[in-house]
């Protein structure tokens, strides 16, 4: 701990925040309900301004089928005072085809991006099998924050 260096704190683009978004794949999803609130790792997939994802049937599925409004944060650390953080605010929707808010292109399309990241995702090979309902969730503000020392350049 024996770094001396003043850090610098400044604010990210929306390019620079969408870039982290798009080059990791394990988030935490925040939502709440009454005046409880739950922070979840998930996996995800981002592209063009929606986060997509899945997870299981449960109290957080509960949760988000009738309270749709959370924050979702991706963090790069280099270091204790070099780092980027970008927190997503927005809607979840569920995407089933038996309901209104997606689809079965919608659907699909989670899949394949799903894909991308787990190429056996629902597959015999799935590695998370009981996580079967996908979700994307409207970027409607992202916003992203950084701290750098004198030693790391900016991302």
């Amino acid at each position: 701990m024996g770094d001396n260096s003043s850090p610098t704190f400044s604010w990210l683009n929306r390019a620079e925040s969408e870039a982290i978004l798009s080059r990791h794949h394990v988030g935490r999803i925040a939502y709440g309900f009454h005046d409880r609130i739950d922070i979840e790792p998930i996996h995800y997939v981002y592209e063009d301004g929606w986060v997509y994802g899945r997870t299981s049937p449960g109290a957080k599925l509960a949760t988000l089928t009738h309270h749709r409004w959370v924050a979702f944060e991706v963090d790069e650390v280099d270091g204790p005072l070099d780092w980027r953080s970008v927190v997503v605010h927005g809607a979840v929707y569920l995407l089933t085809t038996d309901g209104p808010s997606a689809s079965e292109a919608d659907t699909t399309h989670a899949v394949t991006l799903l894909r991308r990241f787990f190429p056996s995702t629902f597959t015999p090979n799935d590695p998370t099998p009981f996580r079967t309902v996908l979700f994307r969730l409207a970027a409607a503000e992202i916003t992203g924050r950084r701290a750098t020392t004198s030693k790391a350049a900016p991302a």
